[in-house]
């Protein structure tokens, strides 16, 4: 009886606690950990408040002046240094958007301030810039509202004496000038504030130290709770927090809360961390993807460019590990020529291996609409200027932001010496999940290359202990490799990897080597470096799985349709280009004297394939980039025409067609043809063309001629159109009836309604250019005549009926359906042409071809090949693909028969059952509220 606190042997029991201990309620020491690191209520009592050791603002110190360019002028260094300049202030704005303000800093470091270990100026004005030397060297980029504000002040800037460099101040964000949701229309008049201009003194160890909580904090929140990885994180952090709150958050508290932190991390403090040998999972690699045009035009991109790659010059010179990729000739070309001090330097990074071209293509362009030469020509183009620059060619095509990826891409790429591909759109996918990482990727005709998909989902990773985990707990192919690339950095707007993320990293890489369970991340490879290890495996005999034909992107299908006049600029100059080069050898074999204008050539396809940029030729653009594309196809077609004049001169042919004398005509197609063609400048005259390639026979035709075509109004509104090969009956501008007279087949159902315009409702989820959802086909509506059709041709060689449709009180559309005599054994066609005014909010107009055939698959043109795709809907594969993008023609056929649609410069079509749709216009109003109109 009584507490006695002996064992029975009599030896005494250890005591274990002074008192009561209770269990930690987990979620509030893991809520707790916020009151370190952020800026809520405790921040003038946190880590926060001891990151910054000093601070200098005002005149004395930071002086500032201002030349302020007119209108959207960007002018040079040498140009705007030129110039006056007037005093501003912190607090002033700088304004409107697109404007530049070149900002002349003359800064003097105070007595206090400068035997401090690292010293910043901290700029933000909420836009970006770029700090150019006293004499004109481009040395960092600034982003604004709070992040990349900084740049290490030289030491030579200790000396007391004041120091001068200048800061070219562009008025727009890094996403633009859209206020709020940064995909909207730009805001034309938006100012930008001058917030800090201030010297400050960094304590380098607390800004460490809020480094190392803020991965182990995320190994707390992110580790699963049932692992003992997860709570000794948490003990950590919390164990951190007590430190400092007893040391008073002095800087010997501080070192020693570095201390509890490397338990958990090991020693982070250098590129030393990632000399371990133990097998790493997860490759690092710096990236930039800046947008060769979005929401600001190709003038700012040139400027985003210097303010990137200028940032990872600079972070290399920092962190030895530091590897950055960066794709794009046309902006190393823009480097070059408007930036070469930078370039230069950006060329001894490539040659020290840190700054790594990659992608081999002039733009990172679409895949979906450019034709089979266009493609070609991006890769020559490309590879022909990084070898010319840079000594090699790439060997890994990068194209991680396009719309999709057409079925021949690893035929051209092999073709151009690419045997590698990597990407990550396909994880847009908003119907179905694609199954695969790490593949081969197989072309029509077979060819292969070996692609990887980024498993974090992303090209623009923030470094974070999640993307570091998500790349593998993401991977769909780990049971052939359990690698795989994380590709970080600000990106899309330009900016790249920041000082921050490769300090997460060496953190993240600590973990895994001294606590665990974090995948092992890598830093100082390539992209090359890690696709050659998969070869390896491949050829020790891991087998990847494959996937044949297109990789389609279950989403933005509007971009099929949208900004029509770009996509007509694209076919036209494309088409245009081919005659060229045609013309232009013919020439050359016909008069030694005519001069091959490759150069001029070379110039032309150049900008072609510029407007071929994945947010260009797609349509998702603001307006002014449309602008801007307008006023270079303008240039490209007054070029081209010019060529084409010289090399028809060479030829004998004459491009006035004013005089009586014989015709001659060219067919610059690779097939003889015969078919009847207006004869230009000439009211309702006409002409069969036969023969070629080459130089072919012109015979006018009279009134007397064999081979006619006849048109009648059999009842009020009702049409027959007729040659020797097809019966039209057309009522109410649609064709009801169109007989096949060789075959005796009629070939629209009982009862429906060919060349019949349909306008839908278009709002789609998201991103009103790119995007058209599947339930946009509910809301069909068939568009009505809104007067009698008219006969405008009667023949005898072509016929015409026209008719106005009515869109709204705004719109309205006049089709034309012609149908020409047909010739001898060659096929005739019935030729459609529209004539619009377009003035609708979110609709989009199509036209319809119900045929009698049947068939589970429709073929459509691509680049160099044919792409069959279903009919149906059996499966959400299949249905994911209710518009799809053809080229030229697209075409429903069964066994000895079909239908095919030709096209002008149109892309989006659908097939669904027998029903054949082409889209014409489509009426987003962001991020172009003007599209098409």
């Amino acid at each position: 009886m009584g507490g006695g606190n002996r064992h029975e042997s009599g030896t005494p029991l250890p005591k274990l606690a002074a008192g009561p201990v209770g269990q930690q309620i987990h979620s509030i020491y893991k809520a707790r950990l916020a009151q370190f690191s952020g800026n809520g209520e405790y921040s003038s009592q946190s880590l926060q408040a001891a990151i910054y050791d000093g601070r200098a603002s005002g005149e004395e110190y930071v002086k500032l002046q201002v030349y302020s360019p007119p209108d959207q002028s960007r002018p040079t260094f040498e140009e705007a240094t030129s110039h006056e300049f007037k005093d501003t202030h912190v607090g002033a704005s700088f304004g409107p958007s697109w404007s530049t303000h070149w900002i002349k800093l003359e800064i003097k470091v105070p007595q206090e301030l400068r035997k401090k270990e690292h010293l910043e100026l901290h700029w933000d004005a909420d836009n970006e810039g770029l700090i150019w030397t006293e004499d004109g060297e481009p040395l960092q980029g600034l982003s604004g509202g709070g992040e990349r504000i900084e740049w290490v002040l030289p030491d030579s800037f200790r000396d007391g004496k004041p120091h001068t460099f200048y800061i070219e101040m562009a008025c727009n964000g890094m996403f633009g000038n859209a206020i709020g949701n940064s995909i909207q229309p730009p805001d034309p008049n938006r100012y930008f504030q001058l917030k800090v201009a201030d010297i400050v003194a960094v304590n380098l160890d607390a800004r460490a130290l809020f480094v190392d909580f803020w991965i182990i904090g995320d190994a707390a929140r992110e580790f699963p709770d049932n692992s003992w990885e997860e709570h000794r994180a948490l003990q950590v952090c919390n164990d951190i927090m007590d430190t400092f709150i007893r040391g008073h958050g002095t800087q010997d508290s501080i070192l020693q809360c570095r201390e509890v932190a490397r338990k958990y991390i090991g020693n982070v403090d250098s590129s030393k961390v990632y000399e371990s040998e133990k097998e790493s999972l997860v490759y690092a690699i710096g990236h930039c993807h800046i947008d060769t045009c979005w929401l600001w035009p190709w003038a700012e991109t040139k400027r985003k460019i210097a303010r990137s790659w200028s940032n990872q010059c600079d972070l290399m010179d920092r962190y030895p590990e530091h590897r950055f990729t960066c794709s794009q000739a046309q902006q190393y070309k823009w480097l070059e020529t408007l930036y070469p001090k930078l370039f230069g330097r950006v060329k001894s990074k490539i040659r020290e291996g840190t700054f790594q071209p990659i992608g081999g293509s002039w733009v990172e362009h679409d895949t979906n609409l450019p034709s089979g030469e266009s493609l070609v020509r991006q890769f020559l183009y490309g590879q022909r200027y990084f070898e010319s620059r840079f000594g090699e060619r790439c060997k890994t095509f990068w194209l991680p932001d396009t719309f999709g990826y057409s079925s021949q891409l690893p035929q051209l790429c092999r073709l151009a010496g690419m045997g590698r591909f990597f990407t990550q759109k396909l994880s847009w996918n908003n119907i179905n999940i694609f199954p695969h990482t790490t593949f081969n990727w197989v072309a029509l005709d077979g060819s292969q290359v070996l692609c990887h998909m980024a498993p974090d989902d992303t090209y623009t990773a923030s470094a974070h202990f999640g993307d570091v985990k998500r790349t593998i707990s993401q991977h769909k192919s780990l049971d052939q490799d359990d690698t795989g690339l994380l590709v970080f950095g600000k990106g899309d707007g330009g900016g790249g990897p920041t000082f921050e993320m490769l300090e997460k990293l060496r953190r993240c890489r600590g973990i895994s080597d001294t606590t665990g369970l974090l995948p092992r991340v890598k830093m100082g490879d390539s992209v090359e470096d890690y696709f050659a290890r998969l070869e390896k495996k491949a050829a020790n005999g891991t087998e990847f799985v494959t996937w044949y034909g297109e990789l389609y992107l279950e989403l933005h299908r509007g971009t099929y349709t949208t900004q029509a006049n770009n996509k007509w600029n694209n076919r036209h100059s494309e088409i245009m280009l081919h005659d060229i080069e045609y013309l232009a050898t013919m020439a050359t074999i016909k008069d030694n004297s005519y001069k091959y204008p490759k150069r001029e050539i070379d110039d032309i396809w150049e900008d072609v394939l510029l407007c071929q940029f994945h947010d260009c030729l797609p349509g998702s653009c603001i307006e002014m980039c449309y602008r801007d594309s307008d006023e270079l196809y303008a240039k490209v077609f007054k070029a081209g025409s010019q060529l084409l004049d010289n090399a028809l001169s060479v030829l004998g042919v004459a491009a006035n067609t004013s005089s009586r004398d014989p015709y001659t005509a060219i067919n610059t197609l690779p097939w003889p043809r015969a078919e009847i063609t207006k004869i230009p400048d000439r009211q309702n005259e006409y002409a069969v063309v036969r023969g070629g390639p080459g130089v072919v026979s012109v015979e006018a035709l009279s009134s007397t001629s064999k081979s006619t075509a006849s048109i009648e109004e059999v009842e009020e509104g009702i049409f027959h159109l007729s040659n020797d090969q097809y019966k039209i009956k057309v009522e109410n501008g649609s064709i009801s009836s169109l007989l096949d007279i060789l075959e005796d087949r009629e070939l629209i159902p009982n009862g429906q309604k060919a060349n019949q315009l349909v306008i839908f409702d278009d709002k789609p989820l998201n991103f009103q250019a790119w995007d058209v959802e599947v339930y946009h086909l509910r809301t069909r509506e068939e568009l009505r005549p809104s007067g009698k059709s008219k006969i405008v041709e009667q023949g005898p060689h072509r016929v015409s009926l026209v008719t106005e449709h009515k869109i709204s009180e705004k719109s309205w559309i006049k089709t034309t359906i012609s149908l020409a005599a047909s010739i001898e054994n060659q096929p005739s066609y019935i030729e459609m042409s529209s004539e619009v005014e377009w003035r609708e909010t979110m609709k989009f107009l199509k036209v319809e071809f119900p045929v009698d055939i049947t068939n589970t698959e429709a073929s459509y043109e691509t680049q160099y090949g044919i792409v069959r795709r279903p009919t149906h809907y059996n499966t959400s594969w299949d249905m994911a693909k209710f518009e799809v993008c053809c080229h030229k023609w697209a075409d429903l056929s069964e066994a000895g028969y079909g239908v095919s649609i030709l096209n002008d410069s149109k892309y989006g079509f659908a097939t669904a059952g027998n029903m054949m749709r082409l889209s014409l216009l489509r009426a987003p109003k962001a991020p172009d509220a003007h599209a098409d109109m």
